[in-house]
């Protein structure tokens, strides 16, 4: 009798791979681009698990990775992020936005020396968004690859947020929200053990009361199909960042 072998998909966190099979999938040219998520450890209202923007940020990488399998792999990111205007609510953790961006600066740099010519930092934390922004192209200049920073709620539009969300005083563009109908919804689909459905009423915010898992599961299924897109126009040329230019 012939045993037969079940072929398993190829891995899509870096972190899984052993060095060798890196390499080789490095020296084979499968590999093409490489997401790396930051996002934030921090109080997310009396109703939702601390680490949720970074849950969210991973779980959107690793669907986008498997779409696009086997030519993208997920770094490990940056769990903790710039977080201050958290901190009078303790057993939120925040780095000072020197040490995040150096960190995150460090962190490209180990992906590109790995062969990585399209990095995609696929961001979950709204306050790491404006000091990403504001250094940028400093960064492009540093690294010198077709490197990207996407806050993960941009791929989405006002039009998926009315067709969506359940309004009161949330607006559309207020996306994403902290802790609020959006983001609990994404983790009633994706991490349910997160949410404390029976604090809901122990806050003045009741808007998390209108999530539903169905309209997360809608939300994840649109932001990874957008993101995918974003990423495979990286890849095939038609979305490049382009390095801007060093002054004479």
């Amino acid at each position: 009798m012939v045993a037969h072998t079940m072929k398993t998909a190829p891995e899509v966190r870096l972190g899984k791979l052993t060095r060798r099979e890196f390499r080789y999938r490095m020296q084979s040219g499968e590999l093409k681009a490489c997401i790396l998520p930051t996002a934030a450890m921090e109080q997310h209202l009396e109703h939702m698990a601390m680490e949720h923007d970074w849950r969210s940020a991973t779980e959107i990488a690793v669907r986008v990775a498997e779409m696009l399998r086997p030519e993208v792999l997920v770094a490990e990111g940056l769990m903790a992020g710039i977080s201050e205007h958290h901190m009078t609510h303790p057993g939120t953790l925040s780095l000072s936005p020197g040490v995040f961006l150096a960190t995150l600066s460090d962190l490209i740099a180990s992906i590109t020396r790995a062969g990585f010519n399209h990095v995609l930092v696929l961001n979950g934390h709204g306050g790491n968004t404006a000091p990403c922004r504001a250094v940028w192209d400093q960064f492009q200049r540093l690294h010198q690859v077709n490197l990207h920073f996407l806050p993960y709620w941009e791929v989405l539009t006002e039009h998926d947020a009315r067709e969506l969300l359940t309004f009161g005083h949330q607006l559309p563009t207020d996306l994403p929200g902290h802790a609020q109908e959006f983001e609990t919804s994404i983790a009633l689909a994706a991490f349910p053990e997160n949410v404390r459905q029976d604090m809901w009423t122990d806050q003045p915010d009741q808007s998390p009361s209108k999530a539903t898992a169905r309209q997360g599961r809608i939300f994840l299924e649109r932001i990874t199909e957008r993101v995918a897109g974003y990423l495979r126009e990286m890849m095939n040329g038609t979305r490049h960042a382009g390095v801007p230019p060093y002054f004479p």
